[in-house]
């Protein structure tokens, strides 16, 4: 299966650089998935959860706040204001997942997709 490169930067730093199979984004308008090959867009991101499949077939999710995404044809740039990589590779998921959600819950955005972010962030504990 075709991938693309997908970018995560903060203003503090690359959270995430890869490859993937399947990208979806906490719009602003609602989620939508990105696969290679989408068509050219910019879009306004919400609080919320990206999820990444990767080229290797494993699941990355990252806590968002806010930001933008770029999508072309091969590439996918998010851009945004905080973001927080949920993975317990480092055996530090508890502590990951309560990072991802305080950091949802200061997002200045409505209280319903606070709350929606926040479940999903905690039902990822149950994929673990």
């Amino acid at each position: 299966m075709k991938s693309m490169k997908l970018e995560i930067v903060t203003p503090n730093g690359l959270i995430y650089d890869g490859e993937a199979k399947m990208v979806t984004l906490p719009g602003k308008e609602g989620e939508f998935g990105v696969l290679p090959e989408h068509a050219s867009l910019v879009s306004l991101l919400d609080a919320g959860v990206i999820t990444v499949e990767t080229s290797a077939g494993k699941e990355i999710m990252v806590a968002i706040n806010q930001g933008y995404v770029k999508v072309d044809e091969g590439k996918v740039s998010c851009i945004v204001d905080g973001a927080v990589l949920i993975s317990d590779e480092d055996g530090q998921l508890a502590e990951r997942m309560s990072e991802a959600k305080e950091l949802l819950k200061k997002a200045q955005t409505s209280d319903m997709v606070i709350a929606t972010a926040v479940s999903k962030v905690e039902s990822i504990k149950k994929s673990y």
